[in-house]
């Protein structure tokens, strides 16, 4: 397997496809706006769509560079890319399509791309599917602590 395959396997298993850790897709299932939006009490934390939120910012944010038109807040920092300025039912739905059609046409792209050009900076693609491994994990323990995710992941 070459890095580029291996790279796009990777993206997958970081989206929709089981692997040692669950996707993001399935930890978002049927997550409601309540649910995404509940934050631990007295806790320093991240709601589930402030996650997603800064996820699709670092996304949109590739996208931008890769296709050579940057984001309009590209310069925000790292804290802004968790701020939420809509909390309808219809934001919620609308940030988690955004979510998975961004990560659908960055895959487009890596695919596109050839071998050489994915040799020249593979960590651009390897950082992004750490990140959402990262950012997963925390929103399936914030599911845990809302009792909204299964005590084993063999009940999923």
């Amino acid at each position: 397997m070459n890095m580029k395959e291996l790279l796009l396997h990777n993206w997958d298993y970081a989206m929709d496809q089981e692997d040692w850790y669950p996707p993001i897709l399935p930890a978002l299932k049927e997550v409601t706006l309540e649910q995404a939006l509940w934050k631990p009490e007295g806790e320093a934390a991240n709601s589930i769509w402030e996650n997603v939120q800064h996820l699709l910012y670092y996304k949109q944010r590739l996208l931008g560079r890769l296709e050579g038109t940057p984001l309009h807040n590209e310069g925000i920092g790292n804290d802004e890319t968790f701020l939420i300025h809509d909390t309808s039912e219809e934001a919620w739905d609308k940030a988690r399509k955004q979510l998975q059609e961004v990560h659908a046409t960055l895959r487009q792209r890596f695919e596109a791309m050839t071998e050489a050009e994915i040799e020249e900076s593979p960590q651009r693609i390897l950082s992004l599917i750490m990140h959402d491994a990262y950012h997963t994990g925390q929103i399936v323990f914030i599911r845990k602590l809302q009792g909204s995710w299964p005590a084993r992941r063999s009940e999923l």
